[in-house]
């Protein structure tokens, strides 16, 4: 719900984060803000005043690159922000092939970039030893914002609208009503009463959040920063690009006749935020000194400097040839900020773990959010909500927050898993999938098997172009393995660990309405019914696409998509208690039993018929396999005749055994994730999150069907009233790659041949191993999303031949699963 201009907003911290926000509250017709912060306006003792300023847009998160795009326009637009250019050079052959990787997703996100070769790095950049560089990446609209700057002008307009800042306020406490809504903050220096609170503390904010008992999962940990001398090689009036070394977790900026050196080398140094009272620690030159080192090999002009670096004595100072300080920063378990309304205390907002190059953007988002009842972009994956429970203990972010710092310049694959803690999350079926020599990924905490090297027998012996050979990057987490299991659950049957898919009860004598009100679909349906629904906001865009199980009078099973879709249930749930919204997942398990001989397998082992006019699709069921109890539902995510079959977690390996042993003769296999993303892309199938959010509406994304407008009111249907799949501009499209070897992995741009630049981008992409193509769904303008339009899709570099085909790719008459 959007604030009104009456409401009282409170920002804790005056960083630039909060000084952006005041600025974009109050140019959205808020006037009743005040800034507190601890030290001197302005000043510190915050981030802000030290942080180097780097602003760069390139990134493989579409909403970072929003956000830092806006940054760069706005502070440009202020005269706190000089557009020097960024340039990452390679200095190994992975390096630039990653550097060709991260020109394609500027491109897929709106940035210019361009691969550059040794000499133009040399032109760019005439302090490097160029023997030593590949090549480059180059975005002329990368640069240095003016942190300080940029705090206090944005202040100052806020302050023109009505703001107020005030600095010496430490704040001691939260005040909250009888109902637990945020009334004010309590500072070392009286009270100031709010209707919202917004912690944009920096890594103060833990500190903020325990006054409310609410965990912020950030670490604050110290990060090195250093100046050189002056350098008689450097041009002062030089505009040299921030300069990225990441094989060697560096960057360069220039100050004046002077370089400034950041590391994220050396090992990671958390802090306690509840003990600082300051920003910068002391430096230690000896950690510093294998950076100085290696950015010497790269320019040689700090080669003296590196030479002159002494141990250091922990004195602030540099110890020899360099000034530098331990500088502190959030880093969260993923890597990404923390923003959006606490749901446990109405009206604390975070703004958290939120770096200068996204502070603006970060700020405008929050601020429509507060302001307007809704983001413009698409946040999910900043969503303060975003995380399991078991993601939240201190050890899981400690251990996490570490090694985000870590990997910041790592050359992160999409699948790569975390390092650790692992195994955190195991399904029931855990110890057969190790017994059949599973290859696990992870997600949400969750142990996911990818493919089974038990099954390598039958990656021998596939057809002609079931598999084509792969380039290293498609080949990591990936193997040919995952084609057979994808053949052999087209021509047989197979078992998909299912249990990491979220499940939530909800029940109650209000349940009915409540979904009624919260889903696109006619969830009322008598006992036994399932429908595939939709979560909109009010603006009309997909939150969510869920199944709706209803298995009882007032008792419904939601299958849902993470944590945010249990939020958003929450937050909606009446307050009179009616309604009982619960998370079953972690109770509770699920097979996915597919395949043509799927009904073989389940009939004689189930108490109930299972055949196709007792047990119809889309519908729902109790009975037995064997000696466990089941809620089976016939339901299929990879296009195949099946059941997701749901029992307690205590019985689910008697589940698996059962099904496995009785399943011999019929030549049953365990399939993992790889097999199942290529056969739901086969059938048209979509993933909320990575194909369409909350920016799009359904029509654009081929969900119009999940749309019954003439049910009643529910929440964004007045928003869709006038929209269709004729008025679309854009569209979620199949392609497939005409070469047959051919191969993307998702978030490539895409390029018409009437256009200079790129279209679209990819959203899902695998090999389509039983339709013998690589499948690409990808955003684009209607007018090209016509079948038979010919396209090009950027990998690596190369511009990959597509066409845009009619969808589903698979059985569109639907009869492999209505049988």
């Amino acid at each position: 719900m959007a604030a009104e201009a009456g409401t009282h907003v409170v920002i804790i911290g005056a960083g630039i984060v909060g000084c952006a926000l005041a600025d974009e509250l109050t140019a959205r017709g808020l006037r009743h803000v005040t800034v507190l912060d601890r030290g001197p306006l302005f000043a510190g003792p915050g981030s802000s005043y030290h942080a180097p300023g780097l602003v760069f847009a390139t990134s493989p998160a579409k909403v970072l690159s929003e956000f830092a795009r806006y940054t760069i326009d706005k502070y440009r637009s202020l005269g706190c922000f000089s557009a020097v250019g960024g340039l990452e050079v390679a200095t190994t052959p992975e390096r630039l092939a990653d550097l060709s990787r991260r020109a394609g997703l500027a491109a897929s996100w709106g940035v210019e970039a361009e691969p550059v070769t040794p000499g133009r790095c040399a032109e760019l950049w005439p302090l490097l030893d160029t023997g030593r560089v590949l090549g480059g990446l180059h975005t002329p609209d990368d640069g240095l914002a003016d942190a300080a700057l940029a705090c206090r002008l944005q202040a100052e307009r806020a302050i023109a609208r009505g703001a107020t800042f005030r600095g010496g306020h430490t704040v001691t406490g939260l005040e909250r009503d009888a109902d637990g809504r945020v009334r004010g903050v309590r500072t070392d220096r009286g009270d100031v009463p709010a209707d919202a609170v917004v912690c944009a503390a920096g890594f103060w904010g833990p500190v903020v959040g325990a006054m409310a008992k609410v965990t912020v999962p950030l670490l604050p940990l110290a990060h090195q920063y250093a100046r050189t001398a002056p350098l008689p090689a450097l041009d002062p009036a030089a505009r040299l690009p921030i300069l990225r070394h990441q094989d060697r977790d560096l960057y360069l900026r220039q100050h004046g006749d002077r370089l400034g050196i950041g590391s994220y080398a050396h090992r990671p140094m958390p802090v306690d935020p509840s003990a600082l009272t300051a920003s910068e620690l002391p430096f230690s030159a000896a950690e510093f000194a294998p950076s100085l080192r290696d950015a010497a090999e790269l320019v040689p002009a700090l080669r003296g400097t590196a030479d002159e670096t002494g141990d250091g004595d922990g004195d602030g100072g540099g110890g020899g040839g360099v000034d530098g300080f331990d500088g502190v920063f959030s880093f969260t378990p993923d890597g990404m900020p923390l923003i959006g309304q606490v749901r446990e205390v109405p009206g604390l907002w975070l703004a958290e773990a939120v770096w200068v190059t996204h502070s603006a953007g970060v700020a405008r988002a929050v601020a429509e959010w507060l302001a307007e009842g809704r983001p413009r972009t698409d946040v999910h994956a900043c969503d303060v909500h975003r995380f399991e429970e078991a993601q939240l203990s201190p050890a899981y972010i400690a251990d996490r927050g570490a090694q985000s710092f870590v990997e910041v310049y790592d050359i992160i694959h999409p699948l790569d898993p975390p390092a650790r803690p692992r195994p955190l999350r195991t399904s029931p079926f855990h110890p057969r999938h190790s017994e059949l020599g599973a290859h696990l990924l992870e997600s949400a905490g969750w142990e996911r098997p990818h493919w089974f090297e038990a099954n390598a027998p039958l990656a021998e012996s596939l057809p002609p172009g079931a598999a084509p050979p792969r380039d290293s990057w498609a080949a990591r987490h990936w193997s040919p393995i995952a084609a057979a299991e994808a053949l052999a659950t087209r021509e047989r049957v197979a078992l998909f660990d299912m249990t990491p898919l979220k499940r939530l009860e909800v029940s109650g004598p209000g349940a009915l309405a409540f979904l009624d009100r919260l889903t696109t679909g006619r969830v009322g349906r008598r006992p036994g019914a399932v429908v595939y629904t939709l979560l909109l906001d009010e603006a009309g865009g997909v939150r969510s696409d869920i199944t709706a199980a209803r298995l009882a009078e007032d008792r419904w099973q939601i299958g849902c998509n993470g944590p945010l879709d249990t939020d958003w249930l929450l937050r909606h749930a009446p307050a009179d208690g009616s309604v009982a919204v619960r998370d079953v997942t972690p109770g509770t398990c699920c097979l996915g039993v597919w395949g043509p001989l799927a009904r073989e397998l389940v009939q004689p082992l189930a108490d109930i018929d299972v055949s196709h006019e007792a047990f119809r699709y889309f519908t729902a069921r109790r009975g037995h396999i064997g000696h466990v109890p089941v809620t089976a539902l016939r339901l299929s995510y990879v296009g195949e005749l099946g059941w997701e079959l749901y029992t307690s977690a205590d019985l689910g390996l008697r589940l698996w055994d059962t099904l496995w042993e009785a399943g011999q003769r019929l030549g049953i296999l365990a399939a993992g994730r790889a097999a199942f993303n290529s056969l739901r892309l086969e059938k048209g199938y979509r993933a909320w999150g990575v194909d369409m959010t909350q920016e799009h509406d359904p029509y654009e994304a081929g969900l119009g069907f999940a749309v019954r407008a003439d049910k009643g009111d529910f929440i964004g249907r007045d928003a869709l009233a006038d929209r269709s799949e004729a008025t679309a501009r854009r569209r979620l499209a199949c392609l497939t790659l005409d070469d047959p070897a051919a191969l993307v992995l998702g978030s490539e741009p895409v390029h018409a041949a009437s256009s200079a630049g790129p279209v679209g981008y990819v959203t899902s992409a695998a090999f389509g191993h039983t339709v013998g193509r690589a499948i690409a769904y990808a955003w684009l303008p209607a007018a090209l999303a016509v079948p038979g339009t010919g396209v090009h899709i950027e990998y690596f570099g190369e511009k990959v031949p597509a066409t845009v085909r009619a969808e589903p790719l698979l059985d569109p008459e639907m009869t492999r699963i209505r049988r």
